[in-house]
């Protein structure tokens, strides 16, 4: 069953995204294992990149992956990499060659081949790379990372990793993201929300999965979600 954390405000639920990351950081150490995590872009996630750029010591051995970037320059305005690289990475430190970015800018076909190789070969496939955690933020019509309601990358197959995206509802319509069936394997999936204009997709996420919500189709028994109050569902879907 998903766990599901109401926090009274935007503040409160970044913190606690922040334990999360590090509880679950420390948990893959104490397995004896390197910790993988895909982070994700938008505005969402920022404030608890940067709580966590307050403690470098939990990211002395991470390797940092994405789950999905738009094709752009990693300089750009629109970057994810960007985003995560001022809040999170340069500021806690973490070494470039352990930073494995989408490169956005070779286009949605090329970047997503060279990212998908990349995977194959740095983490363990069962059929496809397992990452130890997943942050992910959820869009108003209930997409995650690059993969939109409806989209024929839903219908990848179970060995895809990684998937170009050419005509994205959401601007800019060319993108790079994880395949479905990689954030179905992940080992845990964080997904964070705040803010009123995300509780219909948070109260259709935990409804039947559907196509129509490509949130909904995560796997449950291994996804945390943390919402502030204004983000909460207002009644059980379920």
């Amino acid at each position: 069953m998903t766990r599901l954390t109401a926090c009274p405000n935007a503040e409160s639920a970044a913190e606690r995204a922040a334990r999360d990351v590090v509880r679950q950081l420390e948990a893959v150490r104490g397995q004896g294992r390197t910790p993988h995590i895909a982070l994700t872009g938008g505005d969402t996630p920022q404030r608890t990149y940067e709580l966590l750029a307050r403690e470098p010591e939990h990211w002395r051995d991470v390797e940092v992956w994405f789950g999905d970037e738009r094709c752009v320059p990693p300089d750009h305005e629109q970057s994810n990499y960007r985003m995560a690289a001022l809040a999170l990475l340069n500021p806690a430190g973490i070494a470039a060659e352990r930073v494995h970015r989408m490169e956005g800018e070779l286009g949605p076909d090329e970047g997503a081949q060279r990212y998908a190789q990349l995977l194959a070969r740095r983490v363990d496939a069962d059929p496809v790379p397992v990452l130890d955690l997943i942050v992910l933020g959820i869009g108003p019509d209930g997409h995650v990372a690059s993969l939109f309601p409806g989209a024929p990358t839903l219908r990848a197959g179970d060995d895809a990793i990684c998937l170009p995206v050419h005509e994205s509802p959401k601007p800019p319509p060319q993108r790079i993201t994880l395949s479905l069936a990689v954030l179905r394997a992940a080992r845990r999936c964080l997904l964070l929300a705040t803010g009123a204009s995300k509780a219909d997709a948070i109260g259709a996420m935990l409804a039947e999965p559907t196509p129509s919500v490509p949130a909904s189709l995560l796997v449950r028994e291994r996804l945390t979600v943390i919402v502030d109050d204004a983000a909460a569902p207002t009644e059980d879907p379920r």
